[in-house]
C-alpha cells in the first residue's frame, strides 16, 4: 500500500535512527573482536529485515488531510461511508412513498365528494357541465 505521510515524519524517524545507532555505536571499542563481529553481523540482519518489512506488512494508508494525519482504506472506513449513502437513499424512498400516499388520498377524497355530489356521473359528459360549475361557484 502507499504510505503518504509528510517528509518531516520521516526526517524525524531518520533522526531518531541515526541517534539510537550513534548510542549503540558508543560501546563498541570496549567490547571483544568476536562480541563485535556477532554484533556487526545481527545489525546487518536487522537492517536486512527493516528493508524487506514494507513490503510484508499491509498497514493501512496514511493520508493527511488538512492538519491531520487519518488512517484509510480499511473495511470500516468503507462501511462508515457507505451507510450515510443507504440512509439518504432509504430517506428518499420513504419521502417518495409518502407523498404518493398523500396523493392517492386527495384523489380519493375528490372522487368521493364528486360520487357523493348533487350531480349523477352522466351529468360530466354534458357541454353545459362547465355553466353549471360557474353557477354553483357563484352560489357559494
Amino acid at each position: 500500500m502507499n504510505t503518504k505521510v509528510p517528509t518531516s515524519f520521516n526526517a524525524a524517524e531518520d533522526q531518531f535512527g541515526q541517534r539510537l545507532a550513534a548510542r549503540l555505536s558508543d560501546g563498541n571499542q570496549e567490547l571483544s573482536h568476536d562480541i563485535g563481529e556477532r554484533l556487526r553481523v545481527a545489525r546487518a540482519q536487522a537492517v536486512a529485515a527493516r528493508k524487506q518489512a514494507p513490503q510484508l506488512r499491509t498497514a493501512p494508508e496514511v493520508v493527511q488531510s488538512g492538519h491531520a494525519l487519518t488512517l484509510g482504506g480499511g473495511w470500516w472506513t468503507r462501511i462508515g461511508s457507505v451507510v450515510p449513502l443507504i440512509a439518504l437513499v432509504a430517506g428518499l424512498i420513504t419521502i417518495s412513498v409518502m407523498q404518493d400516499d398523500d396523493r392517492v388520498s386527495e384523489l380519493a377524497e375528490v372522487d368521493s365528494a364528486l360520487l357523493t355530489g348533487d350531480l349523477p356521473p352522466a351529468a360530466y359528459t354534458d357541454p353545459g357541465f362547465a355553466q353549471f360549475l360557474k353557477a354553483d361557484g357563484a352560489s357559494d
